[in-house]
């Protein structure tokens, strides 16, 4: 049994997430808190730097300087999240056994029949080791991107292994809205995950663009436009889609070009329709399940769980309906991953990111 706490930066650089769990690195799974920091204003700034470098680097070359400056800032914030987690639950760092440190992706090249794939998740291991006294397992996805896996999702295993514990009934779905959608099928078979298109990611960047905030609060700006179907079309016609599953994507794949000259309430309807029609239709594909449960920041966006549930014909939840977290789904996850490597056991499979076997990935920094 470990104590470990894991660490996770989204696409939507908002933040750390931070949570402690009880695990074995199987179905025993205790949680024990969490709480969500935000970067201040210089740090989500580098980050955006890193990550605007990194889409002209394109895997060519040396890599951006904007990596090394960007990395200082993540474990600057990444330490403060975990001493602070520490401090929420009244124990020392002596008392954690591991920490899993997710990084910040700041490019991902899904495999292709031409191409073979590639990822970076930026975040120095050993650096955060030493500055939080704690031994750290990092950069989980580069062993499965190798054996030429798609890389993503990674935190299937963990719903799986929650799906079990609770003893559910399924098939479930485990939808997660973060800047990328991506899907969970579980039930009586290996689970099955993909991408399957922009979550709130592409919504995130129109609303910074058009009205200077970083999302759409309560969906308050879609509920005021209209959807364009010329342009909503356009979205939909992008090749991602017509690809089976297992497949990934980066978040910066899809580009705003078909929204623009929309109104900012248009625009924002019209990738709200957007992200609601392209999740419908993956889990569709996969057939009907018992139930949909909903975790990451697009859950507390009323107008997309509500076209979301209108397209599928049936209710999205949120995870809080199961009594799981849907805020830090993925932290947990990246704890016990983290638990799962120092152990050797796989962290994806076949049928979820398309590796070839089950395979276990991960680094470890010792903090001495």
């Amino acid at each position: 049994m470990y104590r470990v706490i894991g660490l996770m930066s989204g696409t939507s650089l908002d933040g750390v997430d931070a949570a402690v769990i009880e695990t074995d690195g199987g179905t025993w799974i205790t949680t024990l808190a969490g709480t969500e920091q935000p970067y201040s204003k210089s740090e989500r700034a580098s980050l955006q730097a890193a990550v605007d470098a990194a889409l002209k680097w394109k895997f060519s070359g040396a890599e951006p300087a904007e990596f090394a400056e960007a990395e200082h800032a993540l474990t600057e914030a990444h330490a403060r999240a975990v001493k602070g987690v520490i401090a929420a639950t009244g124990l020392t760092p002596g008392d954690i056994d591991l920490v899993g440190y997710h990084g910040q992706t700041v490019l991902h090249r899904a495999p292709t029949p031409e191409q073979t794939g590639a990822t970076r998740q930026i975040g120095d291991g050993a650096a955060l080791a030493k500055a939080i006294g704690i031994d750290v397992v990092y950069d989980m996805r580069s062993a499965d991107v190798a054996a030429g896996g798609q890389g993503a999702p990674l935190a299937t295993l963990y719903h799986d292994a929650l799906f079990k514990r609770d003893k559910l009934d399924g098939p479930i779905a485990v939808l997660n809205l973060g800047g990328v959608a991506n899907v969970s099928w579980l039930g009586a078979g290996n689970p099955v995950a993909f991408d399957t298109g922009p979550a709130s990611g592409l919504l995130d960047a129109w609303c910074e663009l058009m009205i200077g905030e970083t999302c759409d609060r309560n969906g308050a700006l879609a509920a005021r436009g209209t959807v364009s179907a010329a342009a909503l079309s356009k979205l939909l016609d992008h090749p991602y889609f017509a690809l089976p599953p297992p497949k990934s994507m980066d978040r910066w794949e899809f580009s705003l070009g078909p929204v623009r000259g929309l109104s900012p309430e248009d625009g924002a309807a019209t990738l709200t329709a957007f992200t609601a029609q392209t999740v419908a239709d993956a889990i569709l594909r996969m057939g009907r399940p018992e139930r949909i449960l909903a975790t990451g920041g697009g859950r507390k966006n009323p107008v997309m769980m509500a076209a979301i549930a209108d397209r599928l014909g049936q209710p999205v939840e949120p995870a809080e309906a199961v009594n799981w977290n849907g805020d830090l789904m993925e932290a947990q996850a990246f704890a016990w991953l983290a638990v799962r490597s120092a152990k050797g056991l796989p962290l994806s499979l076949p049928s979820t990111t398309g590796v070839p076997e089950p395979i276990t990935g991960g680094r470890l920094a010792k903090a001495s």
